[in-house]
């Protein structure tokens, strides 16, 4: 797997934004057949930045979820720049329990800069959706997997990627916040972003090397291939697995980030 190590983190941070790379459109396409899409939470409106729906993979029958950006600027409107609101993450929880109804292996696609922080997402519930999400995700009886394509910041991210495999594009990036958030609350400096992403060590092989991720996947002329693959390999393992073991090893997976070991004196 390369790692070029000329290329900054804070320049994989801009390859994961660039305004050309592939969208969820793209993945469906690429991916999966027969896709067809749901809409809506069952309380309040169907939130189009998040895209959810079924089809064929490799013929097996799945669920597939991600965060929808959009590409012109009339789309970047229309799907809030690919951050969620409640009603998304909601609606997302919906089709993850239809799949464990009907045991149907779910497969994310991640990015977005974070959930919507405005007032009405407040409003209307953010904190508690995502929430429960995590909860409910760590206890699916079906094999989960999330594959981070461009940017995968804070809650937003997360609230679909509690996943028994975590995968990632080579030049994708995975953190608690953005480089520029994270920048403005340690040095009260957004432009120190780059100093920022050295610190945070949120690139995919970095990520890799923490145990964070299961696999950085490789892109290029070779990139849908790459992701088909490395998506096939592990459901084929997880798909063997128990559901009670499927979500015992998720919840234990997650529990375990950040745990530090410390080892007594002799």
């Amino acid at each position: 797997m390369s790692n070029d190590k000329r290329v900054t983190p804070y320049e994989r941070v801009k390859l994961a934004r660039d305004k050309d790379r592939p969208g969820i459109e793209d993945y469906i396409e690429a991916l999966f057949d027969g896709f067809m899409e749901f809409h809506g939470d069952r309380l309040f409106r169907d939130d189009p930045s998040i895209v959810a729906g079924i089809g064929y993979f490799h013929k097996i029958p799945v669920t597939v979820i991600g965060h929808r950006k959009g590409k012109t600027l009339e789309e970047h409107m229309a799907y809030n720049f690919g951050m969620a609101s409640p009603e998304g993450y909601r609606k997302s929880l919906r089709l993850m329990k239809q799949a464990e109804k009907f045991n149907r292996p779910i497969i994310t696609i991640i990015d977005t800069p974070g959930a919507y922080p405005g007032m009405e997402a407040e409003a209307n519930g953010q904190a508690a959706a995502i929430a429960e999400n995590l909860a409910e995700m760590s206890s699916l009886k079906v094999p989960v997997i999330a594959v981070v394509t461009g940017e995968g910041n804070s809650g937003g991210a997360l609230a679909i990627g509690v996943a028994n495999k975590v995968l990632m594009l080579e030049n994708s990036i995975y953190c608690i916040l953005s480089p520029e958030g994270f920048a403005s609350i340690l040095w009260k400096d957004s432009n120190r972003a780059p100093e920022a992403c050295e610190v945070m060590r949120i690139t995919a092989h970095e990520l890799l090397e923490l145990g964070l991720v299961d696999e950085v996947i490789q892109e290029g002329s070779r990139m849908f291939k790459n992701m088909d693959n490395a998506i096939y390999k592990e459901l084929k393992k997880l798909m063997k697995m128990s559901p009670d073991k499927l979500s015992k090893d998720r919840y234990n997976k997650f529990r375990a980030m950040g745990e530090v070991t410390t080892m007594a004196s002799e």
